[in-house]
């Protein structure tokens, strides 16, 4: 419908002025006669007497309540009328797309528990399931070779954390053990320990296993092998990997930096760690072992831990 040149639109609705749209229904016509005048040019006409109150209004004003449907001036010839248009309530909105920033929902890290060997199996596949590892062992033993490999060779998504990266993050200020131990590399070793801890539980919640690797004494459980319980979770799997002495001096001695450290103080770590023994803890002799037969044997030492966990 078109409105007159000139014609104000609509006003808006306010109460007790009478603002109602009129459908086009084809079908209704003004009862006791034909339209008058106001039909033509798209205007809707007044109801009655009381239309004619005060000045007249301009061409298109709107009726009031009570006047009957105006049919609308018949189409010119070739032309089609549309079909109805579908009613859309205004108080329906739109479905809005759902937010897509590229962050993945990540489940809660807790404790991790005890991993469970399979109901079938009589000796679980230590390569197909999620556990969180912690290697243990002296400078020299090879604890970040064989995590290495043990990590690159699985068949489930494995991580190697290792807690010398992870203190080493720390680049001003860092508390080098060589130039003395003291609280502040004692606050470091305990900082990372925590950060590898959390990491852990991330990975393990959703479905990555994890090895560690830690020089932990024996005589410290409340800072190594307590405190990494407490960080992960009773279900961590301690394995000592604890080579002969000459051993850890001859890899010792290949090391550079901040990682190699004296041959007295390699001895006096490979002495402590002999405390091992007689704990209950996995223990691997790697002296004649190469990387790969190593990471075979602590799969098989892993098995046997699933199946029957070590009291520690």
């Amino acid at each position: 419908m078109q409105h007159a040149v000139g014609s104000p639109l609509p006003p808006p609705h306010q109460p007790g002025h009478g603002w109602t749209p009129v459908a086009h229904d084809p079908g209704a016509h003004h009862p006791g006669g034909h339209p008058g005048p106001a039909a033509h040019q798209g205007q809707v006409p007044h109801q009655g007497p009381a239309a004619h109150q005060g000045p007249a209004p301009h061409q298109g004003s709107a009726p009031h309540q009570g006047s009957a449907p105006v049919p609308p001036p018949p189409p010119a010839p070739g032309f089609a009328p549309p079909g109805p248009v579908p009613h859309t309530p205004h108080h329906v909105q739109a479905p809005q797309a759902p937010e897509t920033t590229g962050h993945v929902p990540l489940p809660p890290g807790g404790p991790v528990g005890m991993p469970s060997a399979p109901p079938t199996a009589s000796v679980p596949d230590a390569s197909t399931t999620t556990i969180a590892v912690l290697l243990i062992g002296p400078a020299g033993a090879g604890k970040t070779s064989v995590a290495k490999y043990w990590a690159d060779h699985r068949r489930v998504p494995t991580a190697h954390i290792s807690l010398d990266d992870v203190r080493e993050w720390v680049r001003s200020g860092f508390a080098d053990p060589q130039s003395g131990w003291n609280d502040n590399s004692e606050a470091q070793y305990r900082l990372a320990r925590r950060t590898c801890g959390f990491a852990a539980r991330n990975f393990l919640a959703n479905g990555i296993s994890c090895i560690l690797d830690d020089a932990v004494f024996p005589d410290r459980p409340v800072v190594g092998l307590g405190g990494w319980k407490r960080h992960v979770g009773p279900g961590l799997l301690p394995v000592v990997l604890l080579p002969g002495l000459e051993i850890v001096l001859e890899r010792n001695a290949e090391r550079a930096g901040n990682r190699r450290l004296t041959d007295e103080e390699v001895a006096r770590i490979h002495g402590r760690m002999a405390g091992w023994y007689g704990s209950g803890l996995p223990i691997i002799d790697n002296s004649q072992l190469d990387v790969p037969q190593t990471a075979r044997v602590l799969d098989d030492v892993l098995a046997r831990s699933i199946a029957s966990p070590p009291n520690w």
